[in-house]
């Protein structure tokens, strides 16, 4: 009788210990995401800011989506020669970055994005970025008033 008492008490020390370390580890998992997320846009920013244009190629996504009028950057050589019109077009992308926070929706866990400034003053171009398998990766950016 001791023997198995002792038993169950072991099992039931198991057990909750186990369920401990699994609600312990939630919200890791959770902040280990938002890690994620600022570690990549602190490259990403980084690389704009530096116009390091072949680390900007490797971050993104193609084809990277542009506003009307404007042909999407369809490929890594694309980068270079379009890098202007991506960055520098209707924003000063560097200076908009060094300052930017990124901004989630709860309805799109896997993207976020950063709104930059015109010339006026209108925060209306929109950088987005998204998860994948292969992690985050910038997909494109709008102008809201277009």
């Amino acid at each position: 009788m001791k023997k198995t008492l002792f038993l169950g008490l072991a099992l039931a020390l198991v057990l909750l210990a186990l369920g401990a370390s699994a609600s312990a580890q939630a919200p890791v998992k959770r902040v280990q995401g938002e890690d994620s997320t600022q570690a990549f846009w602190e490259k990403f920013k980084a690389a704009v800011i530096t116009g390091d244009k072949a680390a900007v190629a490797v971050m993104s996504r193609f084809p990277i989506e542009m506003p009307y009028g404007i042909p999407k950057v369809k490929s890594a050589a694309q980068v270079n020669s379009h890098y202007r019109d991506v960055f520098y077009h209707e924003t000063n992308a560097p200076k908009c970055f060094s300052k930017a926070k990124p901004e989630t929706d709860p309805a799109r866990p896997k993207e976020f994005t950063i709104a930059c400034k015109t010339a006026a003053g209108d925060e209306v171009i929109i950088y987005t970025f998204a998860r994948g398998k292969s992690g985050w990766k910038f997909t494109g950016l709008d102008n809201i008033n277009e």
